[in-house]
């Protein structure tokens, strides 16, 4: 009976840790789709990518909001899931820490500050061209 209760721990502190993931993954996504019609141009030509299609970017546009909202979105819920929710807790009532949960916060402030920057690159794009 304790096997069964600490693999079913286990399999919730997994899933716990694969939701997190998977929402700090989909809101650096969501960035860089809101980042494509204006940080996208700028650094394929950067890199010396260039062509008439890049003006195609700019349709994205539109979307900026929408990606905006969704990586908000994400990020809100990671937030939730590591440090608001409590640790899962085994049918036996013992609490188990997640051993990545550390490594994960580490994951989430690296990725927002990078999705921050993404974000914000329409704000900033005028300084560093001029």
């Amino acid at each position: 009976m304790n096997s069964i209760a600490s693999r079913t721990s286990a399999q919730t502190r997994l899933s716990d840790e694969a939701r997190t993931g998977g929402s700090i993954a989909a809101g650096v996504a969501a960035a860089l789709g809101a980042s494509v019609c204006c940080a996208g141009p700028f650094v394929l030509v950067t890199l010396g990518i260039g062509g008439a299609w890049l003006a195609n970017l700019r349709a994205f546009q539109d979307y900026y909001y929408l990606f905006v909202a969704a990586a908000l979105a994400f990020f809100g819920f990671a937030f939730y899931r590591l440090y608001l929710k409590p640790a899962p807790c085994a049918p036996d009532g013992s609490c188990v820490t997640m051993p990545g949960r550390r490594r994960q916060r580490i994951a989430f402030w690296t990725t927002l500050v990078f999705a921050k920057a993404l974000i914000l690159f329409p704000v900033y794009a005028p300084y560093l061209l001029a």
